[in-house]
Formats: structure tokens, C-alpha cells, sequence
């Protein structure tokens, strides 16, 4: 009797890691199928990236059929050190459909910059394995070895452009900060570990509770202070954004968007994961440290934008800036707070990605098609694509009706319910601000003169990308209930958003 039970919860185990083992073959695979292949065929390595994805995203269905056959209740694998309730669920399919736009986005793109290679889609699917293992993990060794995966993968796709020195230089810049920041994460965990004597995050909690219950412990501070530094890093708020300009720009355009929005909802599932499960009784501890670095981050966020002529550096700016305003979710500290965040992470995927697809849409042999200037007079030779950025500025701006709105409602809407009117009116201040510098992009695509009149038309996996993120900008901003449900369900919060919210 006793092997049976035990095959019947291998089974299971393996049912809630499936998404990850299938990304993991796939991924290997590709490594050794790209051996044989000639030059000219190498787009079959997209093709088997793209088949990874699915065959991945079939089987988290069936964990989430799984998880919903429960009542809400959490999916358990390997003693509890592998979690999968509805906030892991949201955030793999978030990974899941950022990594098949980057894949489409880098079809030509790789191409031209004559780096067509295997090891560019199996990085990016290793990458998508350590951000299900941070957003799934109940343990933090499992969690720091999800981070580890995804950095390492990451650093290598910054620097795959390999004859480009801007690229190995954002790439050695990311890698050496990126190191150091893991360093004081790690450092942070060990003290926390030390004086709970576990690694399992909810044990951790209720250990934590009462060391802090018996006054203010110098190491727990300690350990919060330098966890939270390696957190911060991580989804690049300030003062620990420096690295995020510089990556980049110097990082190819696709893996830029990768980066922008896969990565850093990876490292938001961590922190989450993190807060929510062993350090939610210290709230009253680090609450102070993320008002100062929320408000830290939307002001040096949204003045270092307004100075950029780089399109990349605007937007990784632009990027910062919208931490903050995630991070001011979490300082509200209730479900409409979080619910928010996971809705700026949504909206944000779409119309971030499209609007790196426009910056790809415009590299040619002897134009990078990275500055400003190289976007002037967008809508008198590529029309469509003019028309697609301005949409997604405008919903990075939060203008309504488009997706980005939503996000920074839910926000606002925390906010002001928890009572903090001066954060609320300070995030509104730089909504306004925010506007000047998505403006001057928009001023350059229809009010100057383009510098190249030669009229590009896209790559078919160019065009699909951007064919997704724009309804998927607008989609969401004209119809969002269903992406608001999807939100309030993967937190199992029972009550439905009123009718009077979506209108």
C-alpha cells in the first residue's frame, strides 16, 4: 500500500512541475537540434521555442483545473517546498505569453544582427523556468535558486549581441551589480534563516512574529534591511536602478522588452511571494522602507525621463518610474492594493512589449533605430505602427479608455482606502508628469521630419507581436471585467468588481 501512495504523490508532484520540466526538454532540445541545422534554418529554433510554450501552457492548465477542482485551495508539490495557488497561476501565464512575443519580436530582429543562434531561445526558456520556480516556491533556497536561473540566463541574452560593444558593456555592468545584489539578498535570507532556523516561508512567518513580538531585534532589522536591498535591486527601484538604463539599452531591443516585463514581473512574484508569506506580520517594520523607496522611485523615475533622447533609456526610466507606483500598491497593504499590482502587471506586459515591437520595427542594417530622432516623421512611411505607439504611450501614461488606466486606478483606489491622500495625490502629480516626456515621442512621430523616408514593413513575427499587445492594450482597456476577474480570482478573493468600476 505503501508504494502506491507514494507513486500517486510522485504523479502529483510531477503534474504540478510539468510546466517546468516541459519548458526544461524543450529547451534542451533546442540546444541539440541547433547543431544541425544549416544557417538558413535556424528559424526552426523559434518554431520549437514556440511549441515549448504550448505544450507548457497545456499543462499549467491542468494545474489550474487542478487548483479550481479544490475550492481555491493551494496545490502542493514535494512537501509543501512547491505552492501553486492562483497568484503563481497568474504569474505563469504572465511569463508564458511575455516570452512568445519576445519570441516573435526576435525572428527578424536576430536576423539582421546576423545572432541567429539556438542558445538565444533556450536561454529565454531556462529564463521562464527560474521565474516559475520564483513565483511557485514556498521554500527560500527554491526561490533563490528560481532567481539565480533567470539572472544567469538574462545576463547572457544582454550580451548576446556579441560583436556590439554597447551590448557586452550593459551586459558586464548587469552581471557584476546583478552579483553583488544577489550577495546582499542571500546575506539578507541567511539572517532571517538564522533566527528561524527554517527555510519554509510560512514556518519562517510564524517565527518571525514572535522574535518581533519580544521588541526590536538589531539582526531582524538587519535582515530585512538587506533582503528588501536585494528585492529592490531586483525590480529596479531607486537608489538601486542603476543598472537598468544601462542594460537596457545595451541589451538586444527584443530581450529589452523581455527584460522589461517578464523579468521584472518574476522579481514582483518574488517579492509578493516573500511579503506575503513570511514577512506579513512585520508590516510595521518595512512599511517605512517602501514608502521612502516608492516615493524614491517615482521621482527620480519619472525627472530622469524627461532628459532622455534614447528611446530604450527613456523607456527603462519610464520602467522605473512604474515600480514606484506598484510599490505604492504594496504600501496600502490590502487586497485592492495587491489586486492592483497584479493588474499593472498584466496591462503593463502588453503595452510595454508592443512598444519595444515599434523600436524593433525600426532597425535596419545602418540604422539601430534607438533614438528619438530615429522615430521622427514615424507616421508619414509607417503609419500603423505610429498609430500602435501612441496607444501604447498613452496607456503607459494611463489615459483612459486603454489598459494602463486600470492599473493606476486600482492603485489610487488602495490609497485612498487605506487612508494615504498624500501618496495618492503625489502619484497623480507624476501621472501628469509622465505625460510630458510619452508626449515628446508622440510629437516626434507625427509633427517632424523623418530623417529616413524609406518605408520598412515588418516581419510576419513582428507583425503578430504587435497585432497581440495592441488588442491587448485596447482589448483590456474597452473590456476589462474579464482580465479584473482574472486578477480577484487569482487572489480567491470572493466579492466580484461592482459595475460601477468598469465604467
Amino acid at each position: 500500500m505503501q508504494p502506491l501512495i507514494q507513486a500517486v504523490a510522485d504523479r502529483h508532484d510531477l503534474m504540478v512541475v510539468m510546466p517546468m520540466l516541459m519548458l526544461t526538454l524543450f529547451a534542451c532540445g533546442i540546444l541539440m537540434i541547433d547543431l544541425l541545422l544549416p544557417a538558413e534554418d535556424k528559424r526552426w529554433n523559434a518554431l520549437t521555442a514556440g511549441l515549448g510554450l504550448v505544450f507548457a501552457g497545456v499543462s499549467l492548465f491542468r494545474v489550474q483545473q487542478e487548483y479550481s477542482a479544490l475550492g481555491a485551495r493551494s496545490v502542493q508539490a514535494f512537501s509543501g517546498t512547491v505552492l501553486m495557488n492562483g497568484v503563481p497561476i497568474f504569474f505563469c501565464w504572465l511569463f508564458l505569453v511575455s516570452a512568445g512575443i519576445t519570441i516573435l519580436m526576435s525572428l527578424r530582429y536576430l536576423e539582421i544582427e546576423r545572432e541567429d543562434h539556438g542558445e538565444y531561445y533556450a536561454l529565454i526558456l531556462f529564463s521562464v523556468v527560474g521565474m516559475m520556480c520564483m513565483a511557485a516556491g514556498t521554500d527560500i533556497i527554491l526561490l533563490f535558486i528560481g532567481l539565480e536561473l533567470m539572472a544567469i540566463s538574462t545576463y547572457i541574452l544582454v550580451g548576446f549581441l556579441r560583436n556590439d560593444r554597447r551590448s557586452n558593456e550593459a551586459a558586464l555592468k548587469y552581471l557584476l551589480l546583478g552579483a553583488f545584489s544577489s550577495g546582499i539578498f542571500a546575506y539578507g535570507l541567511s539572517l532571517l534563516y538564522g533566527l528561524t532556523a527554517t527555510t519554509n516561508l510560512f514556518i519562517m512567518r510564524d517565527r518571525l512574529a514572535a522574535v518581533a513580538a519580544h521588541g526590536t531585534n538589531p539582526v531582524l532589522m538587519l535582515g530585512l534591511i538587506t533582503t528588501f536591498a536585494g528585492l529592490f535591486f531586483k525590480i529596479a527601484a531607486v537608489p538601486f536602478h542603476q543598472w537598468a538604463p544601462d542594460a537596457y539599452e545595451g541589451a538586444p531591443t527584443a530581450i529589452t522588452g523581455f527584460m522589461s516585463t517578464a523579468s521584472k514581473a518574476a522579481a514582483w512574484a518574488l517579492l509578493l511571494r516573500i511579503v506575503l508569506y513570511g514577512l506579513g506580520p512585520l508590516v510595521d517594520l518595512w512599511k517605512p522602507i517602501v514608502i521612502f523607496v516608492a516615493v524614491a522611485t517615482l521621482t527620480g523615475g519619472n525627472l530622469a525621463a524627461i532628459s532622455q533622447s534614447n528611446l530604450k533609456r527613456l523607456l527603462a526610466y519610464s520602467s522605473i518610474a512604474h515600480v514606484g507606483y506598484m510599490l505604492l500598491g504594496l504600501v496600502a497593504w490590502n487586497e485592492i492594493g495587491i489586486k492592483g499590482i497584479l493588474i499593472y502587471l498584466l496591462v503593463y506586459t502588453f503595452m510595454n512589449l508592443g512598444a519595444f515591437a515599434v523600436i524593433v520595427s525600426l532597425r535596419r542594417r545602418e540604422i539601430i533605430g534607438d533614438e528619438i530622432d530615429d522615430i521622427n516623421g514615424l507616421w508619414f512611411k509607417q503609419p500603423v505602427e505610429a498609430m500602435l505607439m501612441m496607444v501604447f504611450l498613452l496607456s503607459l501614461a494611463g489615459i483612459p479608455p486603454l489598459a494602463g488606466f486600470y492599473g493606476k486606478y486600482f492603485i489610487f483606489w488602495s490609497l485612498i482606502e487605506s487612508g494615504h491622500y498624500v501618496l495618492a495625490s503625489l502619484a497623480v502629480f507624476y501621472v501628469a508628469v509622465s505625460l510630458y516626456y510619452y508626449l515628446r515621442i508622440i510629437n516626434a512621430m507625427f509633427m517632424r521630419t523623418a530623417l529616413d523616408v524609406e518605408p520598412v514593413k515588418p516581419a510576419w513575427g513582428l507583425q503578430v507581436a504587435l497585432l497581440v499587445t495592441g488588442i491587448g492594450t485596447i482589448g483590456i482597456g474597452l473590456f476589462p471585467e474579464m482580465f479584473i476577474r482574472a486578477a480577484t480570482w487569482s487572489l480567491g478573493i470572493r466579492q466580484v468588481v461592482t459595475e460601477a468600476l468598469l465604467r
